[in-house]
């Protein structure tokens, strides 16, 4: 989903490369839910950090590939450097839970397996679904679940109620998603497929169904309710009133050669879903709709 230089554009988003420029969807990006003293109140468990690999215990940290542009999941705070955000609070207290500070990388979603794989990073976390192909790459530890939503310019001028609606249509997603891959496999069963156009830049995508190039994007539920309510101070967009297509879980995405760290952080998550914490966390972001009552790896 992104890009090489983050840039301070918008509440909810940031774009690739080149210069701050203004962005008429710009809302004011320091007003946050105030999540700080639940993260703070969760104290270590002696018992699942001792369960840790070795290697991560003794660095302290836990290494966090993300792709940060994903409100209000992941996303920069006003400073255009800080991520924000539900996901980035919710391993912030796994991190606390297990003793270990917490470090994120921001790299592009298409990259975030290959760079587990290859040991740049400890754990992916970005609004990845877990689907049976990516757990043939690595293991997830699910979290929160959701599905695709379809997010259209306000007042719908296109008339999409419906996947069908959108044959003969182009869309946005973002590249390497769960949307991607949907879309391109629509089957139509008349007139022309649903033509696609994938980006890193979520406000790119925007931009593209503001001017009309789109007649839709396909985003994750929570980003699109999100997105609609404040693009514009909610006038820019409208999400279509519809059950999530292909709705499942997210998951932490973990190195399958790293057992332990899957063990340890389903632990860890277990722990906030009993002890209320993950519930707060999602409350305060308003995402409560995707909460999970039992933490789980690989959907077991």
């Amino acid at each position: 989903m992104r890009r090489t230089a983050a840039l301070a554009l918008s509440l909810f988003a940031l774009v690739a490369c080149g210069s701050p420029a203004e962005d008429p969807a710009a809302g004011p990006a320091d007003d946050l839910p105030s999540t700080s003293a639940i993260v703070e109140a969760v104290t270590k468990d002696d018992a699942l950090a001792a369960t840790l690999p070795d290697a991560i215990a003794q660095a302290g940290k836990l290494r966090v590939g993300s792709n940060i542009q994903n409100p209000p999941n992941n996303f920069y705070a006003a400073d255009g450097k800080t991520p924000v955000g539900s996901e980035v609070d919710l391993v912030k207290a796994l991190g606390a839970k297990l003793g270990l500070t917490v470090e994120h990388q921001d790299m592009a979603f298409g990259s975030l397996i290959t760079s587990l794989q290859a040991g740049r990073i400890d754990v992916t976390m970005a609004a990845m679904n877990d689907t049976p192909e990516r757990q043939q790459a690595i293991d997830f530890v699910d979290y929160f679940t959701s599905g695709i939503t379809i997010m259209v310019q306000k007042g719908n001028p296109a008339g999409i109620k419906s996947p069908d609606d959108l044959c003969g249509k182009s869309v946005a997603v973002n590249l390497g998603s769960s949307q991607e891959t949907y879309a391109k496999q629509f089957q139509c069963l008349s007139g022309d497929p649903i033509g696609v156009t994938a980006t890193d830049s979520d406000t790119q995508n925007q931009n593209q169904l503001r001017t009309g190039r789109v007649a839709a994007i396909l985003n994750d539920l929570p980003t699109a309710v999100y997105v609609a309510k404040t693009a514009g101070d909610g006038e820019f967009f409208e999400v279509v009133d519809l059950a999530p297509i292909n709705g499942g879980p997210y998951g932490i995405g973990v190195n399958k050669n790293t057992p332990e760290l899957s063990a340890a952080l389903r632990g860890a998550l277990q722990a906030l879903i009993d002890d209320g914490t993950y519930g707060k966390i999602l409350e305060a972001w308003d995402v409560e709709q995707g909460a999970v009552t039992k933490a789980t790896v690989n959907g077991q």
